[in-house]
């Protein structure tokens, strides 16, 4: 039997069209009165998890997007995330992490109707790769972000849709700290052994790696050395170790071994007698005998000369030694805790440095990356920071602005938690009178958040590819690429880790 569609005059099509737009608009009506009922009763929810997954729902079919993806935390390693019509493995074919973070830096919404012919965005690999259309996402105060795509017609989402995507962002703001620490901590168990880890801000994997090894050293009355870049926090480390072991009642002396000319560093580690060197007008007392029964920090232990090294690897032996002019044998009960960012293996190799007192040393050694590593840590480690500079300075309290959390987190710091520091305290001073600490107050030189943002990320990708360059002309023989590069062996390891590269 032949179907024949029925005749469509103008008259009938007048009279079918406004019942198509009015079911269409009633459409519409019904979603945003569903998504704003759930985001009232978000308000109230003692879990807002579930609702949340519903609200997302919702917004999605609302704005007429297909996909929708709700993140808290550095979108490169979200503290809580939520995907709707999209499975996890599949979210890097229809989200573009750059467009999140350039959400995150301006502080503004940002929407595009063909995500893969808008200039601002056609050269990301993710938006290349995707070929992503219409692209709609807001941030979450200072948080994270809620990120939209795909619609079924073509054309860009409209102002309406912005509103309502925005209102959803805003709704779900005041539960972000929640929602953040929602998600399982995977310090925490670690945190729960230690005394003072609450200085080493974070909640990475890598943090996490970190901590278990220190749960396990510190307890044990052994020689531990502290392995990462410089800055990293390896002095935070060391007064762990020494808050969580049974020393923690007993002093805690710390000496930079780069600090002091070679003719003093034997004197200042073991003391001296009256008259020993031009400066001991009288009995000088060493960083060991100040340190008795509790921890001795030995930071930059690579930079110890070799007749120091012998006299420690010494101590280290029999717990005895001399002050330089004396002729007494003293005895000390000393935890020794070193410090390095060398590579003390080529040193060892070069024979500037003892091998005996090497192995003596590493007995547990602990490996801090640097923050390359753990980028997921930088956004609570600077507003630790802020919270230590504004106690210092004694200012009113601050907050950083969700642009600048952005910007910092996307910045590399190769100075590490030292660099940040002064980053943010920075920051702080030139930012007093405004509301908060933006951008242009940690980042002066670049105009905008997102062109520091931007820079940033250019910086890394260059840095990415020239060191697989390297890397591939030297067969990847990390020895040969490292000597290339002009860098320590151990460093390049370091960046290899950070930039996740796999040999072909």
């Amino acid at each position: 039997m032949t179907r024949h569609s029925p005749e469509l005059t103008p008259g009938s099509a007048a009279a079918i069209l406004p019942d198509v737009t009015e079911a269409r608009a009633d459409a519409r009506l019904t979603a945003e009165r569903d998504l704003y009922r759930g985001l009232f009763a978000l308000a109230g929810a003692e879990d807002p998890r579930p609702l949340l997954e519903e609200a997302l729902r919702r917004v999605v079919a609302a704005v007429g997007a297909r996909q929708g993806y709700l993140a808290l935390g550095e979108p490169g390693a979200p503290r809580f995330l939520l995907a709707h019509a999209c499975d996890p493995d599949e979210v890097d074919a229809v989200l573009s992490r750059g467009i999140v973070r350039e959400a995150l830096a301006r502080g503004e919404t940002i929407s595009t109707a063909v995500a893969h012919e808008d200039p601002r965005f056609a050269s990301r690999r993710s938006v290349a790769a995707g070929r992503l259309a219409a692209v709609m996402c807001a941030p979450i105060a200072g948080a994270g972000a809620v990120y939209v795509a795909e619609r079924p017609a073509p054309g860009p989402f409209s102002e309406a849709d912005r509103r309502l995507l925005e209102d959803f962002a805003r709704a779900v703001a005041p539960w972000a700290d929640r929602l953040g620490e929602a998600g399982p901590d995977p310090t925490a168990p670690w945190r729960a052994q230690l005394q003072g880890a609450d200085a080493l801000a974070g909640r990475s994997e890598a943090l996490a790696d970190v901590l278990r090894g220190v749960a396990l050293v510190a307890p044990l009355d052994v020689t531990v050395l502290l392995l990462g870049p410089s800055g990293a926090g390896k002095t935070e480390l060391a007064r762990t170790i020494h808050a969580s072991s049974r020393r923690a009642r007993g002093p805690f002396i710390e000496l930079n071994c780069a600090a002091l000319p070679d003719t003093l560093v034997e004197s200042e580690l073991f003391g001296a007698e009256k008259g020993a060197h031009s400066a001991a007008d009288r009995r000088v007392e060493g960083k060991v005998e100040a340190a008795a029964g509790g921890t001795l920090f030995l930071d930059e232990i690579g930079e110890l000369p070799l007749p120091s090294q012998a006299k420690l690897l010494q101590f280290l032996q029999s717990r005895r030694y001399f002050r330089l002019g004396g002729t007494k044998p003293l005895e000390a009960d000393v935890r020794i805790v070193a410090a390095t960012n060398a590579a003390l293996e080529e040193a060892v190799a070069a024979r500037t440095f003892r091998e005996d007192l090497y192995w003596r040393l590493a007995v547990l050694p602990v490996r801090l990356p640097g923050l390359d590593a753990r980028r997921a840590d930088i956004a609570p480690i600077a507003g630790a920071l802020l919270d230590r500079a504004v106690k210092r300075h004694g200012l009113p309290r601050a907050r950083l602005s969700p642009s600048a959390v952005a910007a910092l987190a996307a910045a590399d710091w190769p100075g590490n938690v030292r660099q940040l520091a002064n980053v943010v305290e920075a920051g702080l001073i030139r930012a007093q009178g405004a509301a908060q600490v933006e951008p242009a107050h940690l980042f002066p030189g670049a105009s905008t958040a997102a062109e520091a943002a931007t820079f940033a990320g250019a910086t890394r990708a260059f840095q990415r590819r020239l060191l697989l360059e390297a890397l591939g002309e030297a067969g990847w023989n990390v020895t040969e690429a490292a000597r290339r590069l002009d860098l320590a062996r151990s460093h390049l390891y370091e960046l290899i880790r950070a930039f996740e590269l796999r040999r072909p």
